[in-house]
């Protein structure tokens, strides 16, 4: 008889768990689950028999209870990520006991789950991890960063890049902060689109934009009739986010109250729609962002300390552009090249002097504010050279979010022949403009950063032709 290479079934190799845990019944428990997810399983009752296991077996997962005869589920969460840094671990943690799970996070642990076992998230849990280890990309901590990638060599944007790697690996809850204008948005997307949640769904808030009114009904949803005007069911933000990652910008303009409710979300993996007597389970992962320092609001008791423990367990710090000015090249040429693609234009070419003068700018609105110097440049230059006289910079850089003061904004040619009132008029309008932007656009907010009326305000945007 001949057998063909088509005949020849070769048997699928299941990932294994391995489940450290004292308690027969719920290892029997979660064997059973995990073996109807079609994965293997081994057993270890203490963390001495654990570690001889993974020294000498491979396993996908690792999924250990925090308390053991012989030492604590943190200890072999650590020898873990020192020993097997590739190797997902899991906790399970005693009920409401979230300060265990936060040690665990912060040790690297790749998510929690709370006795007593719901199923429903230990399988949703089990998945997302052995999505990771199936990975190929897990070689290199650098590796599995996927999406659009962080522009730049210097060593400040590969040491972000190594972040981004090791904690695309972890369901904990990650903090990003850094100047406004750095690109926050951008990392917490690759966060998300390098781990095992790219398949789901990312839902970015701006926390800062929603009314305080209707922002308990826009994150978790409302049931119909639970106020005037909700003629419908509405699934919330949170609940869109379910399998993905909910990232929450300027996080610090979170109203107390919904600090909160949030706070549960983060702890119990559970919202609550306005209106609806039953919580219902939420499987998400939580980003968030603020270009404010959240130890000061803390300080001065308008953020939560609590929640600010919950969701800082991870630190991202995104550097700001003078931090890394040798990217500015680099940077320009894909800002010009994309600006010019947009314009159906051919991107013009950036003169060395130009660049002198980049790179010697301190950059207090970072990229964001690049950008903007580029595209006026690449409208005022007509020949395809940029050079120093279409470079419009601030004669003086202030603090970064501090926009309290106006300063001059100069052009780098001969301003003598300008007329004052021009030049009154640009400081006026690049000021107004800078609290625009810092406060997305609320109008009432820009007035009182800068000390004025809403009326007054109103009459100078019109007037200089902002809007």
């Amino acid at each position: 008889m001949t057998v063909t290479a088509a005949s020849v079934k070769v048997p699928s190799v299941r990932p294994v768990v391995l489940i450290v845990d004292d308690e027969p019944d719920l290892l029997e428990l979660v064997s059973l689950t995990l073996s109807r997810m079609n994965l293997d399983t081994r057993t270890a009752p203490d963390v001495t028999t654990a570690r001889r296991l993974l020294k000498n077996e491979q396993f996908d997962l690792c999924l250990t209870d925090m308390r053991l005869p012989d030492g604590d589920g943190l200890d072999l969460v650590a020898w873990i990520q020192e020993n097997r840094a590739t190797l997902p671990v899991a906790v399970i943690t005693a009920h409401g006991n979230v300060e265990s799970a936060v040690r665990a996070l912060k040790l690297g642990a790749f998510d929690f789950v709370s006795k007593p076992l719901d199923l429903g998230v230990l399988r949703k849990l089990v998945g997302s991890a052995i999505r990771l280890s199936d990975r190929a990309e897990i070689d290199s901590a650098t590796a599995n960063i996927r999406g659009p990638r962080l522009i730049g060599g210097s060593p400040a944007m590969e040491q972000l890049r190594e972040m981004i790697g090791r904690v695309a690996r972890s369901q904990a809850p990650v903090h990003i902060y850094g100047e406004s204008g750095t690109g926050k948005e951008l990392v917490a997307r690759l966060v998300h689109e390098s781990g095992s949640r790219r398949e789901g769904p990312f839902i970015a808030v701006n926390c800062g934009a929603i009314p305080t009114e209707l922002m308990e009904s826009e994150l978790f949803g409302h049931k119909r009739g639970s106020f005037t005007g909700a003629v419908a069911d509405k699934r919330g933000l949170v609940q869109s986010a379910e399998g993905g990652t909910l990232f929450l910008d300027e996080v610090a303009d979170l109203p107390l109250h919904m600090q909160v409710k949030l706070l549960r979300v983060v702890q119990e993996k559970t919202v609550r729609p306005v209106g609806e007597s039953r919580e219902e389970t939420v499987d998400v992962r939580i980003l968030s962002a603020t270009h404010k320092n959240l130890a000061d609001l803390v300080a001065d008791g308008r953020f939560r300390e609590d929640l600010f423990y919950r969701i800082n367990v991870i630190e991202l710090r995104v550097p700001s552009l003078r931090e890394r000015n040798s990217d500015i090249p680099e940077l320009s040429d894909t800002i010009l090249g994309r600006l010019g693609k947009r314009m159906n234009i051919d991107a013009p070419q950036i003169g060395e002097d130009a660049y002198r003068l980049l790179r010697d700018y301190p950059f207090p609105g970072n990229v964001r504010e690049l950008e903007n110097i580029l595209e006026r440049a690449l409208t005022l230059c007509t020949d395809g050279l940029i050079t120093p006289e279409h470079i419009k910079l601030r004669a003086a850089a202030r603090p970064a979010g501090d926009i309290t003061t106006p300063v001059p904004t100069l052009a780098t040619e001969d301003t003598g022949s300008a007329a004052l009132g021009t030049q009154l008029e640009d400081i006026e309008r690049d000021a107004i403009v800078k609290a625009l932007e810092k406060t997305r656009y609320n109008k009432t907010a820009a007035a009182k950063l800068l000390g004025m009326s809403f009326r007054a305000l109103r009459y100078r945007i019109k007037k200089l032709g902002i809007e």
